[in-house]
């Protein structure tokens, strides 16, 4: 049974990943940010569920170590963070808040990972980027969280590079808005038949991890459905 590590694991988009990996015969290594969230998926036989803060890079790697037996063929890798302003409204401090959330997230994992993959023959990363991150007019009213999303891009043009010839590739997927309970919660007169359903999102993390998915090199995936 393959085994995945799947971050974010509790959250909107990180609940429907897991439940459809699970689904999909994956053994999931699930991480989640509080003790709150520690039972969400007790009813998966195949889910061992962490508390773990990933922005710290000391705690990821006692994480790691304490799982070094286990082959972990991937990691996905869903934390992150959203937050308005632009230009003037931006403050370092918030880009720093957007920075540890959406970029040093994942970078806690890559890094180690990185060198783990390289041991065990190979791996990948799947990786959330933004649409504002790619196109100036939809990041100029959020400009910390598209600085800190671009990173993502960034981040996974330097793993495709240095993993090229020792099997370890990066794919980054860019959804438009994503149906989840917060997000309808937090705009009730939004048409949802325009954003594109978590579920979708999964069953894409899905094909990616497929043995035709690993065949994709350097992978930018937008997923925007009508958005």
């Amino acid at each position: 049974m393959k085994t995945i590590l799947i971050t974010g694991a509790s959250g909107g988009l990180g609940q429907d990943v897991v439940a459809y990996l699970h689904e999909q015969g994956y053994s999931i290594l699930a991480t989640v940010g509080s003790d709150r969230h520690r039972d969400a998926f007790k009813e998966l036989p195949n889910v061992a569920t962490s508390v773990l803060n990933v922005v710290d890079e000391k705690g990821v790697a006692d994480y790691l170590v304490a799982h070094q037996s286990i082959h972990i063929q991937a990691a996905v890798l869903l934390v992150g963070g959203f937050a308005m302003g632009n230009l003037q409204e931006t403050t370092p401090d918030l880009i720093q808040k957007m920075v540890d959330i959406n970029f040093l997230s994942a970078f806690n994992l890559v890094k180690p990972l990185m060198s783990r993959f390289e041991a065990q023959g190979g791996g990948q990363f799947v990786l959330i980027g933004a649409r504002p991150a790619l196109r100036p007019t939809d990041g100029k009213n959020v400009v910390a969280y598209a600085l800190s999303k671009s990173l993502i891009f960034q981040l996974a043009d330097l793993i495709n590079a240095d993993g090229k010839s020792k099997g370890i590739t990066a794919s980054v997927l860019v959804p438009s808005t994503i149906d989840t309970p917060t997000n309808r919660e937090a705009m009730p007169d939004a048409d949802t038949s325009q954003w594109v359903p978590a579920r979708n999102i999964a069953e894409t993390i899905g094909f990616l991890l497929s043995d035709t998915g690993q065949m994709m090199r350097e992978a930018i995936i937008k997923l925007y459905n009508k958005a």
